[in-house]
């Protein structure tokens, strides 16, 4: 019966894709008939901040999207090749317009405009990649944003078509919207329209319902602990930069935000503040990257919410910090459904950084860098926690294309203490309970003084079917029990070095700082590994720490400590308060 459900699936889910697909080319359509705005009535300031480099990169010709490069002097955008979907997608929603907007220059002026006219000609009719509800709203905050910049020097026959081209993709929002994938795609669809609405001549008549609609998907994307469904750090750090431009934009011409959308941004800002690290920028957990530079910050500025999340998890991530050391640690299942389309294996997995500097760090997200990558990043053995004989602690279904996880661990049990010695995190999963009879238990300790972090891995069977499973994995030889290992991936600003008996690893930071790891029950490794990080072009080698160890009659256990030995130059601004704010 599965093997004739599957492919039934299989079918059916195309068939839903393709419908998504031609409702939004149709709708498209129809908005060509649509009346057409002639002007700006409100012109809203750009809150997107650009890149003057790639800015300039772009002047010459070179285009970076979504982890490719493509060398093109003096052609269009439009005709270049895109090598996949993620870099198509990255050139229809204009957000390179901030780049060459940081670059302000008339030379930049003309080449945005011939772009954003080119792209009216090719695609203004509904044609084209670039119809879908988050792209038409990500490329519609850019025009209405840079419009003054945009409507400099462009003849009247130019601006006549720019406008009826905005308000068409305004029109296309109003009755598309919810077609975007729930979460950040469905708030860019949504804070366009609202940007629409608000500066668009004719369009003032789709506003109220726009900031209504923005409220009840706050209400229903976020959460009582300010967080998303997918777990993603930066995915909630993008949603909640749309939502306070939105607000601010709203208000500086007099509108109200939706209060539900105000009391998401007030729920969302202690839960970001608690997943930054040492840099100012965010840990890196299910799919997510650090963020753009700035951006977090300024939002966090703009909404004016203090605190943390301290004695309860921030989406379901616990923070310890002291001195200048700070541990974010995954203290939850994964995702499941539609919202684990990119989620990670890293049950128990954290990450950790000393001033500003990131000493251990997870691979991060491969979906830039590939299928294989994607694949291979989402793992538990490129997660900074336990895997056992390299299988992962959460599973997707072996012919579930959309590689969805299916099977997450059901119970995650999470203790916090703190003393004037220092914090405790103990947590424990049973990820690995149906594949090997096993529950996973890490402790982690920091002290006070942030000089001393101090671990425990424990993997035991508990009684039942638990000891059943375990029986049927060593059957044969259970005197060698089951193989685990222990993952430590560093940042590639970190050297490391490990002594001739394998007991100690030294890891030194580009400030001098010294730190040494030690391990007691098992064999310690220092391999290669990967970091991945969309801001390269490829993946950037660096070093990982792993300690095998065995789980035999029904236990295994290995401890493990990291202590900073030295503290590098004297005038590092490596200093991190308590809050996360950075200090000279």
């Amino acid at each position: 019966m599965a093997k004739i459900i599957w492919p039934l699936q299989s079918r059916l889910a195309s068939i839903v894709r393709f419908n998504d697909r031609l409702q939004n080319r149709l709708s498209a359509r129809v908005r060509l008939f649509s009346k057409k705005p002639n002007g700006f009535v409100a012109q809203p300031e750009p809150r997107s901040i650009g890149n003057y480099s790639s800015g300039m990169r772009l002047l010459q010709g070179e285009f970076r999207f979504a982890g490719s490069q493509i060398s093109a002097e003096k052609r269009s955008i439009w005709d270049l090749p895109p090598p996949d979907v993620g870099f198509e997608a990255e050139m229809h929603g204009f957000g390179w317009a901030d780049d060459l907007a940081a670059v302000g220059d008339a030379t930049a002026r003309r080449l945005l405009q011939s772009w954003l006219m080119d792209w009216v000609r090719r695609y203004g009719n509904g044609t084209g990649p670039g119809w879908q509800p988050e792209l038409a709203g990500r490329r519609l905050i850019r025009w209405i944003g840079h419009g003054a910049f945009l409507v400099a020097d462009l003849d009247a026959n130019q601006s006549r078509k720019m406008f009826a081209s905005m308000g068409r993709q305004a029109s296309y929002l109003r009755v598309g919207w919810s077609r975007a994938r729930a979460g950040l795609p469905r708030f860019e669809a949504l804070t366009g329209l609202v940007y629409a609405g608000l500066a668009l001549e004719g369009r003032q008549g789709m506003l109220k319902a726009a900031i209504t609609d923005l409220g009840a998907e706050c209400e229903k994307q976020v959460g009582a602990d300010g967080g998303i469904p997918s777990r993603n750090p930066e995915e909630l750090n993008e949603i909640f930069t749309l939502l306070t431009w939105a607000a601010q934009t709203l208000q500086e011409y007099e509108h109200q935000p939706d209060q539900r959308q105000l009391d998401a941004m007030i729920r969302i800002a202690p839960t970001l503040r608690s997943l930054r690290m040492g840099d100012g920028l965010l840990a890196r957990f299910h799919g997510g990257g650090t963020g753009p530079e700035g951006r977090l910050d300024q939002s966090l500025a703009d909404v004016g919410v203090q605190g943390l999340k301290r004695d309860e998890l921030a989406m379901g991530f616990a923070r310890i910090n002291a001195g200048r050391t700070l541990l974010v640690m995954d203290c939850a299942a994964p995702p499941t459904g539609r919202a684990s389309i990119i989620a990670h294996a890293s049950t128990l997995a954290f990450e950790l950084s000393t001033g500003r500097r990131r000493l251990i760090v997870n691979t991060g997200s491969g979906s830039r860098f590939g299928r294989e990558w994607q694949q291979k990043s989402r793992l538990t053995p490129a997660q900074n926690t336990v895997s056992v004989e390299r299988i992962s602690s959460s599973r997707y279904a072996a012919k579930d294309r959309r590689q969805t996880f299916v099977e997450v661990p059901s119970a995650v049990v999470v203790h916090r203490a703190s003393d004037l010695t220092g914090s405790w995190i103990q947590a424990t999963h049973n990820g690995y309970e149906p594949t090997h009879g096993l529950v996973h238990e890490r402790r982690v300790y920091l002290a006070s003084s942030g000089k001393e972090i101090g671990g425990e891995d424990i993997l035991t069977s508990p009684r039942g079917r638990a000891r059943t499973r375990y029986a049927k994995s060593v059957e044969g030889a259970p005197q060698l029990g089951i193989v685990f290992t222990l993952h430590f991936h560093l940042h590639p600003d970190v050297t490391a070095s490990i002594d001739n008996a394998a007991t100690t690893v030294t890891l030194t930071l580009k400030s001098g700082e010294l730190w040494t790891f030690r391990q007691h029950g098992g064999e310690m490794q220092l391999l290669e590994s990967q970091y991945l990080d969309p801001a390269f072009l490829r993946p950037k080698a660096t070093k990982q720490i792993l300690v095998t160890g065995r789980v035999v009659q029904y236990a295994g256990d290995i401890t493990w400590s990291l202590q900073r030995v030295e503290d590098g130059v004297g005038n590092t601004r490596d200093l991190v308060a308590d809050e996360g704010e950075l200090h000279e």
